[in-house]
């Protein structure tokens, strides 16, 4: 196969430009293959799930949506809400596409490269802490969201308590159940593989904690996922 870093931004560009349904293949060495339904990256408010509802509905002030994809987030916080958002994501196409859908302030930007910036919230959906990569890093994904917020901000922040997916092994003590590596592919192109995290919510608030953010789970769904807010202390 061919390597292409961007296989997001081909992918939502097909679907806007040619209406090619064409779906993204999700690779993980520890699980069978999964799929993601580009139409699904589209998606109105109305057939977004109650985590992400409640998460937009919850949004203030100036926000950054961080891996806006197709902005369809963004597009709802600025056109029904009418907040301040800048949309960001390292995908060039996703950001040529979220621009052409409308989204005002689309940027092609990686979340942990922005300074000299503040917001009053940070959105993460669509397993928000996946972006973090692994436990490692969450000194400095707290260090640096402090850098990025105004006094009384927040992190919207979405992700999913995997251990459902252990019943009949537990997981190994020395590793993470909840880090994990995933490649992208697509009509004959794939990514390399990169870091993604899952967090439980125990583990989010012990460690929210220890870095001085505040943390309240808001919402649970139906298949151990949970939105929190995070708050800095």
């Amino acid at each position: 196969m061919d390597k292409n870093k961007d296989i997001f931004g081909i992918a939502i560009k097909a679907f806007f430009e040619k209406n090619d349904k064409t779906d993204i293949t999700v690779h993980s060495p520890d699980f069978e293959d999964d799929i993601i339904p580009i139409e699904y990256l589209f998606r109105d408010f109305d057939e977004m799930p109650p985590l992400e509802q409640k998460a937009l509905e919850l949004c203030s002030g100036k926000v950054l949506d961080a891996g806006c994809g197709a902005g369809s987030h963004s597009l709802y916080l600025q056109n029904i809400r009418n907040l301040d958002c800048r949309a960001i994501d390292t995908s060039p196409g996703a950001i040529e596409v979220a621009e052409k859908r409308g989204v005002e302030n689309a940027r092609c930007e990686d979340f942990f490269e922005l300074k000299n910036e503040r917001f009053d919230t940070i959105l993460m959906l669509m397993n928000g802490s996946g972006i973090i990569g692994k436990l490692k890093n969450l000194e400095n994904f707290f260090k640096h969201s402090r850098t990025l917020l105004n006094k009384d901000g927040q992190i919207l922040l979405d992700s999913s308590d995997l251990i459902y997916l252990f019943d009949e092994e537990v997981p190994a003590e020395d590793e993470y159940y909840g880090e994990l590596k995933f490649q992208l592919s697509y009509k004959g192109m794939e990514s390399g593989f990169f870091d993604w995290l899952y967090i439980d919510p125990e583990l989010l608030k012990k460690e929210a904690e220890k870095n001085g953010f505040a943390c309240e789970i808001i919402q649970k769904g139906r298949h151990f996922d949970y939105l929190a807010v995070l708050k800095p202390l």
